[in-house]
């Protein structure tokens, strides 16, 4: 049977021990509806439970809350666990007290996230199997969890603000004294929980951390959650400015809003700065500055760039040819994508097809 998560948005005053009560309510009556209760998660700050349920599907799980204890989930999404246990560190209740009724889990499912993009000049790039094993190392000195390590992205998972930093920072440096001189790692930490009430398993906080490798290289590139929350467990002791960026809520709320915008719409071989206007509901002379400012680009480059970053992809595939990628990739002709992709990366479409 498949497996979901879903989210309740708690009242305040509500307890780890209440949370675990009401799970314990739901396991007694499972059988009813096919459901098995894996586990679950309470963060108290943030006033948010997720439960892990193996069932038939979505309407037996509020079937079974509603008659247990009356809580219906505000979300529910299918996981996959292997993807739940990488972030959150298991996919079961922890081994129970002999000595307690109820087996209270006051254990928030909130993560920071690190995304780490190697980049090779131009070209993105992967570490070598030496330099990866030396970053695991580092990793799980401080706690952290290696989500992900493919070509694009490593994506890492902490449960402490404080060893997130001081963790990727140790990291950065070991990778700054490696490296040769065209390489550089471009890295962006956010955080977040696992659902928000319309996106997947954390979604929006994995986007965010990525989009964040795009602002600079220089610095590692932080959100002002992430800021805050590092204060707070260190006594307001500030971050190294020359080293950590921090980017304001209002930059944050900005930079998804164009990408997500892009996104949906790259494909749209019309897709010019008075579409983003309009979205955005800013000038174009706003709407320059902005991304300017935050991206070191224009709009127009900045949508060229995520088209041939999928055309890279579809090269790659070899399932299509320079032709299909260039309008699949929203190009209006080869000949064009042709010519940007060489002053791009500096070789031509069908040189770099036959490199790979």
């Amino acid at each position: 049977m498949p497996i979901y998560m879903d989210r309740h948005d708690v009242s305040q005053g509500v307890t780890a021990e209440d949370v675990a009560d009401l799970h314990n309510q739901d396991l007694i009556v499972q059988h009813k509806y096919c459901c098995k209760g894996l586990s679950y998660w309470f963060d108290e700050d943030r006033s948010t439970a997720f439960c892990l349920v193996e069932a038939p599907n979505m309407d037996a799980i509020i079937e079974m809350h509603t008659n247990s204890h009356g809580d219906v989930p505000n979300t529910i999404i299918e996981v996959d666990t292997s993807i739940v246990e990488s972030f959150l560190g298991r996919i079961e209740d922890p081994t129970k007290s002999q000595k307690k009724e109820l087996n209270i889990v006051n254990n928030p499912g909130f993560r920071i996230l690190a995304a780490l993009k190697f980049m090779d000049g131009q070209y993105l790039t992967s570490p070598s199997k030496e330099v990866l094993e030396k970053i695991k190392n580092i990793i799980e000195n401080y706690a952290g969890r290696l989500i992900d390590s493919h070509k694009e992205y490593l994506l890492i998972s902490f449960t402490s603000t404080t060893n997130a930093l001081h963790g990727i920072l140790e990291l950065k440096e070991y990778y700054v004294s490696t490296k040769k001189s065209k390489e550089q790692i471009r890295i962006g930490i956010g955080a977040g929980v696992p659902i928000t009430k319309n996106h997947g398993f954390f979604e929006e906080t994995i986007k965010t951390a990525k989009r964040l490798t795009d602002i600079q290289h220089s610095h590692i590139i932080i959100t002002t959650e992430v800021k805050e929350l590092y204060e707070s467990e260190n006594q307001n002791k500030r971050l190294n400015p020359d080293i950590f960026k921090i980017l304001l809520f209002q930059e944050e709320e900005f930079l998804n809003d164009v990408m997500n915008y892009l996104d949906s719409e790259w494909q749209n071989p019309n897709l010019g700065v008075d579409d983003f206007c309009s979205h955005l509901g800013l000038s174009t002379s706003q709407l320059y500055r902005k991304t300017k400012s935050l991206l070191q680009t224009s709009t127009n480059y900045l949508i060229q760039r995520h088209r041939l970053n999928k055309a890279i992809k579809l090269l790659i595939k070899k399932d299509m040819n320079i032709s299909e990628i260039a309008f699949e990739t929203g190009f209006n002709s080869a000949a064009y994508f042709t010519k940007c992709f060489q002053k791009e990366y500096n070789i031509l479409p069908s040189n770099y097809l036959k490199s790979v």
